[in-house]
């Protein structure tokens, strides 16, 4: 770490720099137009602008919200007594102890090593050199050696393959942490875990033994190969080949162009595991002629494999992570799984990235809030309209002024609400992975059901409100929203790119109305709103009139829900339009009532009350 720590003291000392010249360029012009009364006013200036200067530095770097993650993880879901339930003999014992432990040692890499990064990655960007070399940010390399050095990449993965074992929730409840610090360095190891989840749902015994333990301790990277020149989301127009080798049993030539590969070269690791859809030559037409192959960018001799880096896309943000086109000229690869089977493969991929983007939007709430509390408390602007508020003050904060606390608490209840409804997916992941782990068939199928129902609402409409809480963060700070020092922008570029990848919120909305539900015959919006109602039913009749109030408001939404889909329904037995014309306004009103209905058990739970001071439960309640 002492290149780190040395680049990072270099670059503070030189933004230390620059911040204070400009500091005192303010103390200056003060100075010339305020009266000398005294020989020492000057200096006096320049060390008030030195600290206030301090101050904002302090307020404006990212904070992890222990606090309200305690209170989602212990007060409102029960993490405690959900570890406890897990099965033992499947997956490595997991206690509030070690959760603690986990959340606190993060808490302190994101704070001190991602946080400081993410303007670097943002101003310097990756850097093509040639088709095997792409330089990443300043710092993301050592950074991501410190990560994978202790261990964290292993956390949830399992035993056998040197992994750790413990539950998948404790590596979600992190990376929400890691992506409001660093969204862009996380993107590396997230896209590694879902070719490992990959490699391990569909791969051969020998393939897992052979990548595995290299990808899960973190000495390789993974990505993810679907999108071609011609295609995106319709995947039935793939052209890439894979043709078997001759004389080399289960080895595949693979040839092909491969467009917005995140992480697809970079510097991080010296080799990197890409899971690439491709057809095979007596391959039928169509998604159904799919095959998925593991086509590393070195073989296991060390000797480069035929594939390399033609460019890399030059974007509107996300700039820490190269978006690379790929050339697969005959690179060796491995079949994953099962012949013209590879789209139903990928989607093991797929929807661990559709979580880790839902996980995206809450982060640029999280980070959009953070950096508009300290300017709407910090920023005056006139006077209250109910009377001055800080008298003392030449105007009163903007915080004052109701326009600017609505877009703060919308923030707010976008982030802190959205990583509830995170969290409750995290426990369904786990209980799917135990139920994996030990062959339960019959609780795969009930669990995998309930996530594959609430996985387009998360991703499609915390996306969408959390690109809305970037786009309120830069309104909160006025002109100065639009100034990249002010750090507020790019926390909306950043963040805007969630509700296109892994599927536009256009392709979630059809997916969570049309695959999910109408295929479905209505049963999973049934089963859900029946589990609604049995949400609210304890508080309807409950002493405290503002949960009874609003736990029979979120049950009215509920059954409206369930009607609108109904209607829905019968006009589209006569108009078949009706479901996609209709679907991304469902699929926002889905996720607006799934929220309301997170915030109703976190207001109950603040209702109880609990270790932290009173005013914390009742700005929950509020």
């Amino acid at each position: 770490l002492v290149s780190l720590q040395l680049g990072l003291e270099r670059r503070n000392q030189i933004a230390a720099a620059t911040n204070m010249r400009s500091a005192l360029r303010v103390s200056q012009r003060a100075h010339r137009l305020r009266p000398q009364s005294a020989p020492g006013a000057p200096a006096s200036v320049a060390e008030a602008a030195r600290g206030a200067l301090a101050a904002a530095v302090s307020s404006r770097a990212y904070h992890a919200p222990l606090r309200e993650m305690n209170f989602l993880l212990y007060d409102v879901h029960n993490f405690e007594g959900h570890y406890k339930g897990l099965n033992e003999e499947v997956l490595t014992p997991c206690d509030r102890e070690t959760v603690d432990m986990v959340v606190d040692a993060t808490k302190t890499m994101c704070e001190d090593v991602l946080a400081p990064l993410n303007e670097g990655g943002d101003r310097v960007g990756s850097v093509w050199k040639d088709p095997n070399t792409v330089v990443t940010a300043p710092g993301f390399k050592d950074a991501y050696k410190m990560y994978a050095e202790n261990g964290w990449q292993a956390l949830s993965f399992p035993e056998q393959y040197g992994g750790q074992g413990l539950p998948m929730s404790l590596a979600l409840v992190q990376s929400e942490m890691i992506a409001a610090a660093n969204w862009t360095w996380l993107m590396f190891p997230g896209l590694s875990k879902g070719a490992i989840n990959t490699i391990i749902a569909h791969g051969s015994e020998d393939l897992k033994d052979e990548w595995l333990p290299s990808l899960i301790s973190g000495e390789m990277t993974g990505t993810m190969c679907l999108t071609e020149p011609q295609c995106g989301s319709d995947l039935g127009q793939v052209t890439t080949k894979a043709v078997p080798i001759d004389g080399a049993e289960g080895e595949y030539s693979i040839s092909g162009t491969k467009i917005f590969i995140s992480c697809g070269e970079h510097d991080m690791t010296d080799n990197i595991v890409h899971c690439v859809l491709a057809r095979l030559p007596d391959a039928p037409a169509g998604t159904a002629g799919i095959s998925l192959f593991l086509v590393p960018k070195r073989l296991k001799t060390g000797e480069l494999n035929n594939l390399g880096t033609s460019r890399i896309e030059d974007k509107m943000g996300c700039h820490g992570s190269p978006t690379c086109q790929l050339e697969f000229e005959g690179a060796k690869g491995w079949l994953i799984g099962t012949p013209n089977r590879g789209l139903n493969h990928m989607f093991t991929f797929i929807n661990t990235s559709r979580l880790g983007t839902a996980v995206q939007g809450i982060a640029a709430a999280e980070l959009a809030f953070q950096n508009s509390l300290w300017y709407a408390k910090e920023r005056r602007s006139m006077r209250s309209l109910s009377g001055s508020k800080e008298p003392d003050q030449v105007a009163d904060a903007i915080i004052h002024q109701p326009s600017v606390r609505t877009m703060l608490l919308t923030q707010k209840a976008v982030a802190e609400g959205g990583r509830s409804m995170v969290y409750e997916c995290a426990k369904i992941a786990d209980l799917l992975q135990q139920a994996e782990y030990a062959g339960d068939d019959a609780a795969v199928k009930q669990h995998d059901g309930r996530l594959a129902f609430l996985t387009p609402i998360l991703k499609g409409f915390l996306t969408e409100a959390g690109k809305e809480a970037a786009d309120l963060g830069i309104q909160v700070y006025g002109g100065h929203g639009y100034i990249k020092d002010n750090k507020a922008e790019q926390v909306f570029r950043d963040v805007r790119i969630a509700s296109l990848w892994e599927g536009t919120t256009q392709i979630q909305a059809l997916d969570l109305l049309g695959r999910k539900i109408m295929l479905g015959k209505l049963k999973p919006i049934n089963e859900h709103a029946a589990g609604l109602r049995a949400q609210c039913t304890p508080y309807l009749t409950s002493s405290d009139s503002q949960l009874r109030s609003h736990a029979w408001s979120v049950l009215f939404h509920s059954m409206e829900w369930q009607y609108l889909t109904y209607r829905v329904a019968m006009r589209a037995a006569s108009d078949k339009e009706a479901i996609s014309s209709s679907s991304v306004d469902y699929l926002m009103y889905s996720g607006y009532v799934t929220l309301a209905a997170h915030w109703l058990e976190m207001e109950a739970a603040a209702s109880r009350g609990g270790p932290e001071e009173p005013d914390f439960y009742k700005a929950k309640r509020q």
